[in-house]
């Protein structure tokens, strides 16, 4: 990963004012799922697989 160092002002500006988002953002309070799937999240992957079939988004 790059040093912040070797980015320019206005990136450096921009990652601490994301940070800082992050840090004051509150925690989502999510319902639980019923009926979900178990394990990851297929979606993150970019496919969705049931029953041994992969449907590609």
């Amino acid at each position: 990963m790059t040093d912040r160092k070797d980015l320019p002002p206005e990136a450096q500006r921009a990652l601490a004012e994301a940070e800082e988002r992050r840090r004051k953002a509150a925690p989502l309070n999510l319902p639980t799922e019923l009926g979900g799937r178990d394990g990851p999240e297929p979606v993150r992957f970019g496919d969705y697989e049931r029953k041994g079939i992969a449907v590609d988004f």
